[in-house]
């Protein structure tokens, strides 16, 4: 009796088989006589379908002809890593023409890191550098009292003068934890030298950055250090390829006070008065300087000094 029902089953499945090929087929008919001159095999495109393929043939030829963009992002490991990489990956996708170039504080490039660049569907460079030992900072440290990701930033920079020399397009400086509107990449896709706009939730205040009319930039907005030349966050910026690459000593100065990595760096490149000002003449945020929450690993700790830390398998 069970090998009278296992053959039954066997027939069903086959006569199932039979029926979705049988399907495909007359859907594949109907389709090649809607598309053929009267089913003889002359192939028949209406005006609008060949207007339709030129069209996206011109989007494709000028995304093809954009200026890159290459976005610097320095990181390192901690419980959110993950979270924010792939956050961050899911807005650059949206993002024509550009190439992520992620940079581990790391001796090694990590698994981590590997696989999820490997999986975003966005052109990237993976690199890493370890902080210099002097610059290294303990877990219970504030974030302010050392620079975080100048070696990291710096090796991006050599990346791009080795590798892209004759390229066309922006450098720009993006956080992993920070929150980019896609309008923000857009603005700074054209910049002839360096572009500017404000910063939200920077400098402790609701933005910080540049004041600007008729084109120029006029003024700062910020309350800390009003005399740093120029007193904008590390995302509040974008630097034309060519700039650094014809400026090839111009780096982020790790020894410079604190607040001054981005004067130390725009300081070799440019002067006030040939700021570009973006977003509608720095009048619009477009990008926020978020951080994301340390997350309470206390019972994860505990079963850690207990030796019995959770599935380690398990990636997050």
């Amino acid at each position: 009796k069970r090998c009278r029902n296992v053959r039954n089953m066997r027939i069903i499945h086959l006569i199932y088989i039979v029926l979705l090929l049988g399907s495909a087929l007359l859907l594949f008919e109907l389709f090649w006589l809607r598309n053929t001159d009267k089913g003889h095999g002359t192939a028949h495109y209406s005006t609008e379908d060949l207007k339709e393929f030129l069209e996206w043939k011109s989007k494709a030829n000028k995304l093809n002809k954009l200026p890159s963009i290459f976005m610097i992002t320095p990181t390192y490991s901690r419980w959110t890593q993950k979270a924010d990489l792939t956050r961050l990956c899911h807005t650059l996708m949206h993002v024509p023409n550009l190439h992520w170039i992620v940079v581990e504080d790391s001796d090694h490039k990590t698994k981590l890191v590997t696989g999820l660049l490997n999986s975003c569907k966005v052109k990237s460079s993976h690199l890493n550098v370890r902080t210099s030992r002097n610059m290294q900072m303990a877990q219970s440290d504030p974030h302010w009292l050392k620079h975080r990701g100048v070696d990291q930033r710096n090796l991006g920079l050599a990346y791009l003068r080795r590798n892209h020399q004759g390229d066309h397009g922006v450098v720009y400086f993006g956080d992993d934890d920070n929150t980019y509107s896609l309008e923000l990449f857009e603005e700074m896709r054209f910049t002839k030298m360096v572009s500017v706009w404000p910063v939200a939730l920077s400098g402790k205040l609701k933005w910080e950055g540049p004041v600007c009319r008729n084109d120029k930039v006029i003024d700062w907005y910020t309350m800390w250090e009003k005399s740093r030349p120029f007193p904008i966050d590390m995302a509040g910026f974008a630097v034309n390829l060519q700039l650094l690459i014809e400026n090839q000593n111009a780096n982020i100065d790790a020894t410079t006070r604190r607040g001054y990595l981005e004067s130390s760096l725009l300081q070799q490149l440019v002067t006030r008065d040939q700021l570009e000002p973006r977003a509608d003449m720095c009048s619009k945020v477009l990008v926020w300087h978020t951080r994301t929450e340390v997350p309470d690993m206390k019972w994860e700790d505990l079963l850690t000094k207990q030796g019995k830390p959770s599935n380690p398998n398990m990636e997050v």
